[in-house]
């Protein structure tokens, strides 16, 4: 899935909420292709560290490099940024009012330019690739919590991304609906979409996952490939994290 192109690059990124310290000394390479795991407990900054990867939280200190551009401090680069960067949050964030590909046309449309007939055209083909053609007229109270968040990557993807985030995608969905969701995400990371996921489902990280990064107190404290990871390579606090998430 891989590739050795960096297309994102944080660079010494810290955080701070007024006296809070939330990130210290971040830093993440990301490869095109790649789909990389943020795991650790609550608390520890994965979500925050994921807004500053497309600039929601501009960073207190250190650098967001895109397609090795130094991003952080330029507010053109950080809406090319944000054009190029679909993010997918807990809780779907889709307009009520809208139905299912209005929904999905609305950015397109919007920001991009496109005719009414091309989004609709994007739309329809979006949601056959999120397996639910049939909901396009339906509006989101009407959905299923596990069909409305794929209505939100499917309205994500309408943008062209060239990353896709996830902040904890599964964690406002009933069991059942969790699996619908993580294929589909699996799926486009197989396609070769680049992706950075917070996530506590750790089946999703094994079988999609090129790293997993272990954050702990607004640190990055164990980057390694998933295979390395899983199998007992991560250092001791990280593998204290496994036995009690997977048990």
């Amino acid at each position: 899935m891989s590739a050795d192109e960096k297309i994102l690059e944080l660079v010494n990124v810290s955080k701070t909420f007024d006296r809070l310290q939330v990130l210290t000394d971040c830093n993440l390479r990301v490869n095109k292709g790649q789909t990389i795991v943020l795991i650790g407990p609550s608390g520890s900054g994965k979500s925050t560290l994921l807004r500053c990867i497309n600039l929601l939280e501009p960073p207190t200190s250190g650098g967001v490099l895109f397609e090795g551009r130094e991003i952080t401090d330029d507010p053109r680069g950080a809406d090319r940024l944000r054009r190029n960067i679909g993010m997918v949050f807990q809780n779907f964030e889709l307009f009520q009012h809208l139905s299912a590909i209005e929904n999905i046309m609305l950015a397109p449309m919007k920001v991009l330019g496109m005719s009414r007939k091309d989004a609709h055209d994007v739309g329809l083909e979006l949601l056959r690739k999120v397996h639910i053609p049939e909901r396009a007229d339906h509006f989101p109270d009407e959905l299923s919590g596990g069909q409305q968040q794929r209505v939100a990557i499917a309205r994500a993807l309408a943008m062209r991304p060239k990353i896709m985030l996830y902040d904890e995608p599964t964690s406002a969905l009933d069991p059942e609906m969790i699996r619908e969701v993580l294929d589909v995400m699996s799926d486009l990371s197989q396609e070769g979409m680049t992706s950075v996921c917070v996530t506590h489902e750790m089946g999703f990280a094994r079988r999609a996952a090129d790293r997993i990064i272990f954050m702990e107190e607004g640190r990055i404290l164990e980057n390694a490939p998933t295979e390395a990871f899983f199998g007992g390579d991560a250092n001791a606090r990280a593998q204290k994290f496994l036995s009690q998430i997977l048990h």
